[in-house]
């Protein structure tokens, strides 16, 4: 779990939008799409390893995963919500 010290430094590398944690349910359902290899992150690389937490970008457009409490920051690697919000 990031610390809120932590989450208010964060922002979309992309944007520089403002990121807030992702809900327990959005989290359920990405996994359910990575356990099937129905969801392709936005470099278009089917992703197999599921995520622990993420962080919803403001404009609600992608989420950056947090594995081993370490956020993901890279905008290739970032999993695009349409079709999941």
């Amino acid at each position: 779990m990031l610390s809120g010290e932590l989450l208010s430094m964060l922002c979309c590398p992309e944007t520089k939008q403002d990121l807030t944690a992702a809900d327990a349910s959005l989290i359920e359902k990405i996994n359910q799409k990575i356990e099937k290899r129905e969801l392709k992150n936005r470099g278009g690389e089917v992703i197999i390893q599921k995520i622990e937490s993420g962080l919803v970008r403001a404009d609600k457009r992608y989420l950056y995963a947090v594995r081993r409490d370490i956020p993901v920051m890279l905008i290739d690697e970032a999993v695009p919500l349409a079709g999941i919000l």
